[in-house]
């Protein structure tokens, strides 16, 4: 018997990101073993490596924020709150991208404490912030610091998270236009500002007595370069 039933496009796209994204996944641990087994003396091989497991978890994190994207679009992003540690979730973020740290030599300073604990979706920050970093990389000379705070105002207590570089800055159009939902123009110009566009939800995503997360762009803070900021209700 002939099955007449259409089949649906986006649940087909959704299984195949989904597959993807697991084979990245293995790929990506296979190039860390891979580079545990280079005797440390073969410096360019060591660099090619170091380039190939930066683009692939480049082309993770483009996966998971289109699949992410995808579910905002059909309204089904899934958010699940939860009381999480805040320094592990960064060191998490960091201990992930030693290797391609290391081999830039670029120290990644982390400023918080221990005891701080925040209502969040661990795995929605934690996507955040692995793609603000995996940027930072690119951009930075010698050094990133990442801080997590409380900040007080009118509106009650927020969590503020930076991520800061010392390399040239963030140019003009990005600080004018780093919220706006990308236009297709843009996109068929290889423009996406999907990255951002991401963050926004993520952060949007986050509500507390009518309050949402929000994110900004900046220049300056203590390194000179760029600084990008997260704020959780």
């Amino acid at each position: 018997m002939k099955n007449n039933t259409p089949i649906d496009f986006s649940d087909v796209l959704t299984a195949v990101v989904h597959d993807m994204k697991n084979s990245l996944g293995l790929l990506i641990q296979s190039i860390e073993t891979l580079e545990q087994h280079v005797p440390a003396d073969l410096e360019d091989a060591h660099s090619h490596i170091c380039c190939t497991h930066y683009e692939a978890s480049r082309l993770n994190s483009n996966l998971v924020q289109l699949l992410s994207l995808y579910r905002t679009d059909v309204q089904q992003l899934p958010t699940t709150v939860d009381f999480y540690n805040i320094e592990d979730l960064l060191e998490d973020i960091v201990t992930s991208h030693h290797y391609y740290a290391n081999q830039k030599n670029v120290s990644i300073e982390t400023n918080v404490t221990s005891e701080l604990h925040w209502y969040l979706d661990s795995e929605l920050i934690y996507l955040l912030l692995n793609d603000v970093l995996i940027n930072a990389l690119k951009y930075a000379g010698k050094k990133l610091i990442l801080t997590a705070k409380v900040e007080k105002n009118s509106n009650g207590e927020w969590l503020l998270i930076t991520v800061e570089d010392d390399g040239t800055g963030y140019p003009d159009v990005m600080l004018t236009s780093s919220c706006d939902i990308p236009s297709s123009t843009s996109i068929k110009n290889g423009r996406t500002g999907l990255g951002l566009f991401f963050a926004k939800l993520i952060a949007h995503a986050h509500e507390n007595n009518d309050r949402r997360g929000k994110i900004s762009l900046s220049n300056g803070g203590r390194l000179g370069g760029s600084v990008f900021s997260v704020k959780l209700p």
